[in-house]
């Protein structure tokens, strides 16, 4: 009996029922590879963000700093994942192997905004100086409903033991204005020692969804991390490595308020099920003296960002094109990440057209695999 079978034959209470630990699964005879079994998968799913059958606890290994740049590692049961191909409007499943260890993760941020920082990535995990073949070389860049943005993959360590893990994170590509201009143009070189023990993935805590909530257009909660006192309901411990407390608990991903963002709103439209929010602002870091058109797409339940997308806008006027072109992918420090490009000043009644060219380039775990693929164009009117 593996743990889907398991995790059907368990009661629900309320919204979610605890379902109790892997260790008691071991107490209760079943194998450690059978409690890697993937909880169900919603059937008739919608082509948009909605509530999966489970929620996984999650545990933090440590922190580490080198420079602006900040990171911390987490862990959890691996499971399943879905990559997205620049060259395709697909998806790829990724199920799990008998032989994963546990699902890492990592999240980097800007220790100055707290802003994660999407770039390119590569980790390494040694053993006592010497490097393991643990499947995580190049992390995928991911979306989770309770991790928010971060990156991980599954990872199949040898054995039980003390681990390094050793990051090399940037430079950022991204344009970068405000409290990002000028930084961040080299990359990073961070690690993080944790001890890996199957017991303290297995005395995880794993809940399942009420049946008649699953598959509903909606979204669990990204993690709080004020919220208790250790790895409880899905929140993060204080980590073993350094600079825990100082560098204080990693972002999820969350924009800033869209209310909170400066200048004049478009209106905040949905298409393939994002959220996206348009502004027309002047200010001087972004232009030459004319205006800076900014488009915020977020999930539309945890605002959290979408990066890795390509974007375009037209603006008409009268019948005719007036201006058109590519919106650069952008960190900045009131907006937060968005894509931006400097227009002309626009004028009453100018259709604003927003077009998705590619979506998000990042994996997804359940609840965000439906989403973010077919968008249909967004107007907005001045």
């Amino acid at each position: 009996m593996n743990r889907r079978g398991f995790l059907r034959g368990t009661a629900t209470i309320g919204a979610v029922g605890t379902v109790g630990t892997a260790g008691c699964l071991e107490r209760l005879g079943f194998e450690e590879e059978s409690a890697w079994a993937n909880p169900p998968l919603v059937e008739n799913r919608p082509d948009a963000v909605y509530l999966p059958s489970s929620r996984e606890e999650m545990g933090t290994y440590g922190m580490a700093a080198d420079g602006d740049y900040a990171v911390a590692i987490s862990y959890t049961f691996p499971h399943r994942f879905w990559t997205v191909e620049a060259t395709s409007d697909g998806k790829q499943l990724v199920d799990v192997n008998t032989d994963d260890s546990h699902h890492l993760m990592v999240t980097l941020w800007d220790r100055e905004t707290h802003t994660v920082l999407p770039v390119d990535m590569q980790v390494e995990i040694l053993q006592d100086g010497s490097p393991v073949d643990a499947g995580i070389s190049s992390p995928w860049p991911m979306l989770s409903q309770r991790m928010g943005f971060h990156y991980g993959d599954n990872v199949r360590l040898p054995s039980e033991g003390e681990y390094t893990a050793r990051i090399r994170a940037g430079p950022v590509s991204l344009e970068r204005t405000g409290a990002f201009e000028g930084r961040f143009k080299s990359a990073a070189s961070l690690e993080v020692d944790f001890e890996y023990a199957r017991s303290d993935v297995n005395d995880l805590s794993f809940e399942t969804i009420e049946e008649s909530k699953r598959g509903n257009r909606d979204a669990l909660s990204v993690m709080d991390h004020g919220e208790g006192s250790g790895n409880h309901d899905g929140d993060h411990s204080e980590g073993s490595g350094d600079h825990g407390g100082e560098l204080g608990p990693p972002p999820t991903g969350q924009g800033p308020p869209i209310a909170d963002i400066p200048g004049e709103s478009l209106g905040t439209e949905r298409s393939g099920d994002a959220a996206i929010t348009a502004f027309v602002i002047d200010a001087d870091r972004f232009t030459g003296g004319e205006s800076y058109l900014a488009v915020c797409p977020r999930t539309p339940y945890n605002d959290i960002i979408l990066p890795l997308m390509s974007l375009s806008v037209a603006v008409e006027r009268d019948g005719d094109i007036v201006q058109e072109g590519a919106l650069a992918e952008t960190l900045d420090g009131e907006i937060g990440h968005h894509y931006g490009l400097e227009i002309a000043d626009l004028a009453a009644d100018d259709r604003v057209t927003i077009t998705v060219n590619s979506p998000t380039q990042v994996s997804r775990h359940d609840g965000y695999e439906t989403a973010f693929f077919e968008f249909d164009d967004i107007t907005y009117t001045v």
